[in-house]
């Protein structure tokens, strides 16, 4: 197929999501396009959950063949300010492919997306399958073995991110792209340990601050659910649904802390974690 004819393809693939339903394998590779083109595709008409878990699938396929394997899942819409953003009643899920997550201090074109944003996000690994049937946040620190400060960055695709809503963030991956990896917290082997950072977890302080020093925006772990760990249970529920599961090694970023940010040139983003012991900041830098 010639370049023009390819581009042809695109187009008609992509002015079609304006129509919603279920993404065609053409659409899901235009809209695949769109990411790693970091241009903006058309918006997306109003979607049922169905439909946009059934596009949400068909994208991953087209993913999975570029991006590389899987490395874990993202939980968005834990946070009740995104989700009356996003006129969402629930959380909503993506995958994370390798090459996703960055060292801390990445230093990154502020367009490093077709949609760029940047917030603040806490993410943990798995070191055991009970977490698929875990029902409390204890039971999940059981079967997590790290605690890592996560900034994210987003990439929202469409052109106009603010008509995006529960269904059409879930179709395009939860708007999965970057996200910079902060110091581990190892998670304590006693049982007394556990229990100190799961309340550290609920009760931790966030503040985002830019290079000078000026608080961005600030939050506290109980407003992700209640509790940082339930996005980890609810996340793994979802997946039963269907026919999935978490696994030893994955990553799982838990949401995000407002505000929701533009990158912009010079800026660097700094998330801290005040009351979470061993939490050391993480930061991102955007080019001048």
């Amino acid at each position: 197929m010639t370049i023009r004819k390819l581009t042809t393809v695109c187009a008609l693939g992509v002015a079609s999501l304006a129509q919603g339903a279920c993404f065609t394998d053409g659409q899901a590779a235009s809209l695949a396009e769109h990411f790693f083109s970091k241009s903006a595709a058309a918006d997306i008409g109003p979607m049922t959950q169905a439909e946009a878990e059934c596009s949400r699938a068909k994208l991953h396929t087209v993913l999975e063949r570029r991006q590389g394997p899987l490395i874990g899942y993202k939980v968005g819409l834990t946070n009740p300010a995104i989700q009356r953003m996003l006129k969402g009643d629930q959380p909503v899920w993506g995958k994370l492919y390798q090459g996703m997550l960055l060292e801390n201090g990445a230093v990154l074109d502020a367009a490093f997306g077709a949609r760029p944003t940047v917030e603040a996000d806490l993410m943990v690994r798995v070191s055991s399958a009970a977490i698929n049937q875990a029902r409390t946040p204890m039971e999940v620190l059981q079967a997590i073995d790290q605690v890592i400060p996560f900034v994210e960055l987003p990439d929202m695709l469409v052109q106009t991110p603010l008509k995006l809503d529960a269904q059409t963030l879930t179709a395009i991956n939860v708007a999965a792209r970057l996200g910079v990896v902060g110091r581990p917290v190892p998670v304590p082997a006693s049982q007394a340990d556990k229990q100190a950072l799961l309340e550290a977890l609920r009760d931790m302080h966030l503040s985002m601050t830019d290079g000078a020093g000026r608080v961005l925006g600030q939050g506290k772990g109980s407003d992700l659910l209640g509790h940082p760990l339930h996005a980890a249970i609810w996340l793994a529920a979802a997946l039963a649904r269907e026919g999935q599961s978490l696994k030893p090694g994955q990553f799982i970023s838990l949401g995000s802390f407002p505000p929701v940010m533009l990158p912009q040139r010079g800026l660097k983003f700094t998330a801290t974690y005040q009351g979470l012991p061993g939490a050391q900041p993480v930061s991102v830098i955007f080019r001048e």
